[in-house]
C-alpha cells in the first residue's frame, strides 16, 4: 500500500512539475532597453534644465554677495538681506526642483511597471507559461525559456 501511495505522489508531483510552464525575464535589461524610460529620462532633463540655470546663477550671485561682504567699504546690512534674499529664492526653486523631480519618477515608474506587467501576461498567454519570473530571483533555469528579448520588444512597444 505504501509503495502504491509513493508512486502515486511521485507520479503527481512529476506530472505537475512538466505541466508547470515558466519563463524567465532580466527585468534589469529591460529597464536598460526601455524606449520609455530614456523618452522620460531626457524629458526630465528638460523640464529642469531652466531652473538649474537659475540655481546656478543664484549660486555664482551668492558667492559675489559672500566677497562683497569681506571686502572693505560694504555695507553689511544690505548685503546681508541680498544674501538672505538670494538664499531664500535658491531654497524655493531646489524644493520646487526636487518636487517636480520626484512626481515625474513616480508616475514613470507607475507606468513602466504596469508595461511590464501587461508585457509580462502577454508572453506568459502567447507561450502557454504558467508563470514568468525575474530571471534574478531563479536560482537555476534552463536558458531556453529566457524571455528578456521577447520582454524588451513588447514593452517598448507598448505606447
Amino acid at each position: 500500500m505504501k509503495k502504491i501511495v509513493c508512486v502515486l505522489l511521485g507520479l503527481s508531483f512529476t506530472s505537475l512539475v512538466n505541466a508547470a510552464g515558466y519563463g524567465v525575464v532580466d527585468i534589469e535589461k529591460v529597464v536598460e532597453s526601455s524606449t520609455y524610460l530614456k523618452q522620460q529620462n531626457a524629458s526630465l532633463e528638460q523640464m529642469v534644465k531652466p531652473d538649474s540655470a537659475k540655481l546656478e546663477k543664484i549660486s555664482k550671485d551668492i558667492q559675489s554677495l559672500q566677497q562683497q561682504a569681506q571686502a572693505k567699504g560694504a555695507n553689511p546690512e544690505q548685503i546681508q538681506k541680498q544674501y538672505q534674499a538670494k538664499v531664500t529664492e535658491y531654497q524655493s526653486i531646489q524644493q520646487s526642483v526636487q518636487a517636480k523631480v520626484q512626481t515625474t519618477i513616480q508616475n514613470t515608474n507607475k507606468t513602466f511597471e504596469t508595461r511590464v506587467k501587461q508585457a509580462a501576461e502577454q508572453l506568459r498567454q502567447e507561450n502557454n507559461l504558467d508563470m514568468v519570473l525575474n530571471k534574478n530571483s531563479a536560482l537555476a533555469y534552463d536558458a531556453k525559456n529566457d524571455l528578456t528579448a521577447k520582454m524588451i520588444q513588447k514593452v517598448n512597444a507598448i505606447k
